[in-house]
């Protein structure tokens, strides 16, 4: 089975994989790794790569393209290791790789992810415009 690792700024990574497990269940396969406020870029290539050296098969989610996590995943790919990297995690992301690694297909993760951004004002709006529509 794939892994999937989470970076971020601060505990974000931690708690998003808390709040998908709340939906989709225990998942051994995902791991965080966290840059806390008192670390740097080097103390945080430190310990990914302590957690990507156990790891055969991995993707990387990033919390912010361009932010100390993503820059420092970016240099390992540059340095010839090989994953896939995507910035913006958010939840539908993690639940997106989940449902493909069930189903053994990968999905398109980036469209799914844009696919659960939405205003609800819109959608709530658009609701009432169709029911006045029926009257």
């Amino acid at each position: 089975m794939s892994q999937l690792v989470l970076i971020s700024h601060g505990t974000f990574s931690e708690h998003l994989k808390q709040s998908t497990e709340m939906i989709m269940g225990p998942q051994s396969n995902i791991h965080s790794v966290c840059l806390l406020p008192a670390e740097g870029p080097k103390e945080f290539q430190e310990k990914l790569e302590s957690v990507l050296h156990n790891l055969d098969d991995f993707t990387i989610f990033c919390d912010l393209a361009g932010g100390t996590p993503c820059n420092v995943a970016t240099q390992l790919l540059m340095t010839g290791w090989s994953f896939e990297l995507y910035s913006g995690m958010n939840m539908p992301m993690i639940i997106s790789y989940i449902n493909g690694e069930m189903i053994g297909s990968k999905g398109d993760i980036v469209e799914e992810s844009k696919a659960g951004i939405s205003l609800i004002n819109d959608r709530l709006a658009a609701m009432t415009d169709d029911e006045d529509e029926d009257e």
